[in-house]
């Protein structure tokens, strides 16, 4: 049987600041990237938003499916060159594509593009403002 555990995002990232203190640049990034997810499911009902954790508490941000197959499997991280990208993202990225069988691997980042390899599977990282920016159409 599946499970999709639930997360919880603020509506307006702007409320965060008033719950927590320093910056935690990643996690408004997660935040911001959820909310454009949410409105990209009203363009297209058929989509849904999960997140992925295993038995070994690796964790996928956010599972995107279109009816009962999963389209995309993305990460987000606050990085900035290929050596800041997180070897424990990565490799929750591509167990998740194992299990869920899905090779569409995205990071979102802070404004690292590039594309790695990481134990056979291809991954597209792109800064969060180019993937804010990407056309709809079709894609999430």
């Amino acid at each position: 049987r599946e499970s999709w555990p639930r997360k919880v995002y603020a509506c307006d990232t702007g409320l965060t600041r008033l719950f927590r203190r320093g910056e935690e640049v990643g996690r408004l990034m997660e935040n911001v990237v959820f909310l454009e997810l949410l409105r990209r499911t009203n363009e297209n009902p058929l989509w849904d938003i999960y997140y992925y954790r295993d038995q070994r508490q690796r964790e996928v941000d956010f599972v995107i499916k279109e009816g009962p197959r999963v389209t995309q499997l993305i990460q987000v991280t606050f990085a900035s060159t290929p050596d800041e990208l997180d070897k424990r993202e990565l490799d929750s990225l591509v167990k998740a594509s194992e299990v869920l069988g899905c090779t569409n691997l995205v990071v979102i980042t802070w404004d690292l593009e590039d594309e790695v390899v990481h134990d056979g599977r291809r991954i597209v990282a792109t800064p969060l403002w180019r993937w804010l920016l990407k056309p709809r159409a079709g894609k999430v």
